[in-house]
Protein backbone atom coordinates (compact mmCIF):
# COMPACT_ATOMS: atom_id res chain seq x y z
CA UNK A 1 0.00 0.00 0.00
CA UNK A 2 1.32 3.40 -0.88
CA UNK A 3 1.94 6.06 1.71
CA UNK A 4 -1.09 8.34 1.96
CA UNK A 5 -1.03 11.98 2.84
CA UNK A 6 -3.22 13.31 5.60
CA UNK A 7 -6.21 14.21 3.41
CA UNK A 8 -6.19 10.88 1.54
CA UNK A 9 -5.91 8.98 4.84
CA UNK A 10 -8.90 10.89 6.19
CA UNK A 11 -10.96 10.06 3.09
CA UNK A 12 -9.90 6.38 3.23
CA UNK A 13 -10.91 6.07 6.91
CA UNK A 14 -14.17 7.89 6.25
CA UNK A 15 -15.04 5.59 3.33
CA UNK A 16 -14.12 2.48 5.35
CA UNK A 17 -16.28 3.53 8.28
CA UNK A 18 -19.18 4.40 5.96
CA UNK A 19 -19.04 0.91 4.44
CA UNK A 20 -19.58 -0.79 7.81
CA UNK A 21 -23.17 -1.94 8.49
CA UNK A 22 -25.27 -0.07 11.05
CA UNK A 23 -25.45 -1.68 14.48
CA UNK A 24 -28.87 -2.45 15.83
CA UNK A 25 -29.78 -1.04 19.22
CA UNK A 26 -30.74 -3.43 22.02
CA UNK A 27 -34.46 -4.19 22.21
CA UNK A 28 -34.81 -2.65 25.68
CA UNK A 29 -33.14 0.61 24.71
CA UNK A 30 -36.30 2.34 23.51
CA UNK A 31 -38.19 1.54 26.71
CA UNK A 32 -35.30 2.73 28.87
CA UNK A 33 -34.89 5.97 26.91
CA UNK A 34 -38.61 6.75 27.07
CA UNK A 35 -38.68 5.98 30.81
CA UNK A 36 -35.74 8.32 31.38
CA UNK A 37 -37.38 11.09 29.33
CA UNK A 38 -40.57 10.68 31.35
CA UNK A 39 -38.63 10.70 34.64
CA UNK A 40 -36.79 13.89 33.71
CA UNK A 41 -40.07 15.55 32.72
CA UNK A 42 -41.42 15.02 36.25
CA UNK A 43 -38.46 16.71 37.98
CA UNK A 44 -39.40 20.08 39.48
CA UNK A 45 -37.75 23.19 38.00
CA UNK A 46 -35.95 24.06 41.24
CA UNK A 47 -34.17 20.69 41.18
CA UNK A 48 -32.84 21.36 37.70
CA UNK A 49 -29.97 23.58 36.60
CA UNK A 50 -30.19 27.37 36.43
CA UNK A 51 -31.17 27.41 32.74
CA UNK A 52 -34.45 25.58 33.47
CA UNK A 53 -35.63 28.08 36.12
CA UNK A 54 -38.46 30.44 35.11
CA UNK A 55 -37.27 33.88 33.96
CA UNK A 56 -39.04 35.70 36.81
CA UNK A 57 -37.38 33.49 39.44
CA UNK A 58 -33.96 33.91 37.83
CA UNK A 59 -34.44 37.69 37.77
CA UNK A 60 -35.51 37.77 41.42
CA UNK A 61 -32.63 35.53 42.44
CA UNK A 62 -30.14 37.73 40.57
CA UNK A 63 -31.61 40.87 42.16
CA UNK A 64 -31.49 39.40 45.66
CA UNK A 65 -27.98 38.00 45.15
CA UNK A 66 -26.72 41.30 43.75
CA UNK A 67 -28.29 43.19 46.65
CA UNK A 68 -26.72 40.90 49.24
CA UNK A 69 -23.33 41.06 47.53
CA UNK A 70 -23.53 44.85 47.41
CA UNK A 71 -24.52 44.99 51.06
CA UNK A 72 -21.58 42.75 51.97
CA UNK A 73 -19.17 44.93 49.98
CA UNK A 74 -20.43 48.13 51.59
CA UNK A 75 -20.21 46.60 55.05
CA UNK A 76 -16.67 45.35 54.35
CA UNK A 77 -15.66 48.77 53.03
CA UNK A 78 -17.05 50.56 56.10
CA UNK A 79 -15.42 48.08 58.47
CA UNK A 80 -12.07 48.37 56.69
CA UNK A 81 -12.19 52.15 57.13
CA UNK A 82 -12.38 51.74 60.89
CA UNK A 83 -16.11 51.90 61.49
CA UNK A 84 -17.39 49.77 64.31
CA UNK A 85 -19.66 46.85 63.66
CA UNK A 86 -22.48 48.52 65.57
CA UNK A 87 -22.21 51.64 63.37
CA UNK A 88 -22.38 49.52 60.22
CA UNK A 89 -25.29 47.55 61.62
CA UNK A 90 -27.08 50.80 62.50
CA UNK A 91 -26.50 52.19 59.00
CA UNK A 92 -27.78 48.99 57.39
CA UNK A 93 -30.63 48.88 59.89
CA UNK A 94 -32.03 52.19 58.65
CA UNK A 95 -32.55 50.66 55.20
CA UNK A 96 -34.10 47.52 56.64
CA UNK A 97 -36.14 49.06 59.44
CA UNK A 98 -39.16 46.93 58.62
CA UNK A 99 -37.12 43.80 59.27
CA UNK A 100 -36.11 45.19 62.65
CA UNK A 101 -39.76 45.83 63.52
CA UNK A 102 -40.74 42.36 62.31
CA UNK A 103 -37.97 40.79 64.39
CA UNK A 104 -39.14 42.80 67.42
CA UNK A 105 -42.71 41.57 66.94
CA UNK A 106 -41.51 37.98 66.59
CA UNK A 107 -39.41 38.39 69.75
CA UNK A 108 -42.43 39.73 71.63
CA UNK A 109 -44.59 36.78 70.50
CA UNK A 110 -41.85 34.33 71.50
CA UNK A 111 -41.43 35.98 74.91
CA UNK A 112 -45.20 36.02 75.47
CA UNK A 113 -45.47 32.33 74.51
CA UNK A 114 -42.60 31.39 76.84
CA UNK A 115 -44.26 33.23 79.72
CA UNK A 116 -47.63 31.60 79.04
CA UNK A 117 -46.14 28.10 78.83
CA UNK A 118 -44.12 28.68 82.00
CA UNK A 119 -47.37 29.13 83.97
CA UNK A 120 -48.98 25.91 82.69
CA UNK A 121 -48.45 22.95 85.05
CA UNK A 122 -46.18 20.24 83.68
CA UNK A 123 -48.85 17.59 84.24
CA UNK A 124 -51.19 19.43 81.87
CA UNK A 125 -48.49 19.68 79.21
CA UNK A 126 -47.67 15.96 79.42
CA UNK A 127 -51.38 15.12 79.47
CA UNK A 128 -51.94 17.25 76.37
CA UNK A 129 -49.05 15.58 74.56
CA UNK A 130 -50.40 12.14 75.51
CA UNK A 131 -53.88 13.14 74.27
CA UNK A 132 -52.47 14.35 70.93
CA UNK A 133 -50.46 11.12 70.55
CA UNK A 134 -53.57 9.03 71.31
CA UNK A 135 -55.65 10.99 68.78
CA UNK A 136 -52.93 10.59 66.15
CA UNK A 137 -52.76 6.83 66.75
CA UNK A 138 -56.56 6.63 66.56
CA UNK A 139 -56.58 8.54 63.28
CA UNK A 140 -53.93 6.27 61.77
CA UNK A 141 -55.77 3.16 62.99
CA UNK A 142 -59.12 4.31 61.63
CA UNK A 143 -57.53 5.27 58.33
CA UNK A 144 -55.88 1.87 58.04
CA UNK A 145 -59.11 0.06 58.88
CA UNK A 146 -61.10 2.13 56.36
CA UNK A 147 -58.52 1.52 53.65
CA UNK A 148 -58.55 -2.24 54.25
CA UNK A 149 -62.35 -2.34 54.32
CA UNK A 150 -62.88 -0.23 51.19
CA UNK A 151 -60.08 -1.67 49.04
CA UNK A 152 -59.99 -5.24 50.33
CA UNK A 153 -61.60 -6.74 47.21
CA UNK A 154 -59.54 -4.73 44.69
Amino acid sequence: MKKLNERELEQFIHATLRSLPDRRAPGTLEARVLAEVERRATIAWYHKSWSYWPAAVRTGFLAAGTGLAGLALVAFQRLSQGATASAVAQEVGHGFDWITRLAGAAGWVLNFTEQMIAHIPALWLYGGLAFIAAMYATFVGLGTAAYRYLYRNN
